[in-house]
């Protein structure tokens, strides 16, 4: 198995091109694989890997997360507890959630085929919430059926608290469990693939696109997954199909969604010039590397005055912060995205037997009147 050394190090001098000074050139070049996060590259059929770095490192998965969700949901599917035109009803708690987030209000229900879209798409965090809460009864409860559905798949170093993928400390994975499930997602549920190529989505008269960039911007790309927090940095999960050959790339840990896009980009493109003949599989890793049980953090890196600042001063961003970052290997889409519509309304199906109780408004409840018993009329004579 090879390492991505050799790409990390092509990804630095991308970077070092746009860069004026010899110095600090070679300053780039020099750290290129320490800077780069982790990742893994495997081809989807066999589940052979072609490439990998730290695949084994700790990291807060950010919305990678609701890939997970979504496994969970295809699994109630697949049980006959629900089907996709089930109620997700919207409760109080789902509604408190933090964006990014719809912002329906508690007591709303859609029908999960238009949660599911809405979580690939606008990575909802108050729909999430609610998808956890309409399946398990309760977020502790789907994190428990989160945590169940990881170690059947083998996701040893993987550990989930929530449904949507906001920062906890206790909800981490790396990039070999990541690839494992996106794999799982794809052979085990071909007849779902549509949800993870999304272009975009219509909710009333709002018009959102896949923060995925790859999509309409690398030739074959057919999904899956974005997510972002200071801790987590820009991640990835992206597959793409050609000649009949579909590859998986995991990247997590980026600094910007420019550079994780080029970074999975720059991946699957040398993959598909590759073989997998000597590879080994991802269910024959072993864990290996130093420091594994301790997640990295990347708020320092991404989310300070003091880290814009290096940047700028390194030439990597622009003053408007713009990533100075290119990829021969993307393109301007040549299209505009095919948005799906989606919103509130249309449940006709099965509400799960574990769902959430409903919740009524806080009205108060008539008081009952006494116990009255009319007194009959005489007859008018």
């Amino acid at each position: 198995m090879k390492s991505t050394r050799p790409i990390a190090r092509q990804f630095a001098e991308n970077f070092a091109k746009h860069v004026a000074g010899a110095a600090v050139t070679a300053m780039l070049i020099a750290t290129g694989p320490a800077m780069a996060g982790p990742s893994i590259l495997v081809d989807l059929d066999s589940g052979k890997v072609i490439e990998q770095e730290d695949a084994f490192k700790r990291w807060y998965p950010a919305s990678l997360s609701k890939l997970m969700t979504t496994y969970v949901v295809f699994r109630a599917i697949q049980a006959g507890e629900v089907t996709l035109q089930s109620p997700v009803r919207i409760t109080k708690r789902a509604a408190k959630e933090p964006p990014s987030k719809m912002g329906y209000a508690p007591g709303s229900e859609l029908t999960l085929d238009s949660a599911l879209k809405i979580i690939m798409v606008k990575s909802a965090n108050d729909v999430a919430t609610a998808i956890g809460e309409s399946i398990a009864g309760s977020e502790e409860a789907f994190a428990a059926r989160m945590n169940a559905e990881s170690a059947r798949l083998g996701m040893t170093g993987s550990h989930w608290v929530n449904a949507h993928g906001l920062h906890s400390d206790e909800q981490y994975s790396t990039a070999h469990d990541l690839a494992v499930l996106a794999r799982a997602l794809r052979t085990e549920f071909p007849q779902h693939a549509t949800y993870f190529k999304l272009e975009g989505i219509v909710a009333g008269n709002a018009k959102i696109k896949n923060h995925n960039d790859l999509i309409r911007r690398f030739d074959g790309t057919d999904g899956m997954k974005t997510g972002y927090t200071c801790p987590a940095g820009f991640n990835l999960v992206a597959t793409a199909t050609r000649d009949g050959r579909t590859l998986l790339a995991v990247v997590i840990g980026e600094r910007s969604s420019e550079e994780r896009a080029v970074k999975a980009a720059d991946l699957l493109a040398a993959g598909f010039g590759s073989s997998v003949a000597d590879a080994p599989t991802l269910s024959a890793m072993e864990p290996r590397g130093e420091g594994l049980d301790q997640p990295t953090n990347m708020r320092d890196r991404i989310c300070t005055k003091a880290a814009y600042k290096a940047r700028l001063d390194a030439g990597e961003v622009d003053k408007n912060g713009k990533v100075i970052i290119d990829s021969p290997h993307l393109h301007e889409p040549t299209r505009d995205p095919v948005l799906v519509a989606v919103g509130l309304g249309g449940a006709t199906g099965p509400r799960s037997p574990f769902a959430a109780p409903v919740e009524y408004a806080d009205v108060p409840i008539p008081t009952p009147r006494p116990d009255y018993t009319p007194v009959q009329a005489s007859a008018v004579r």
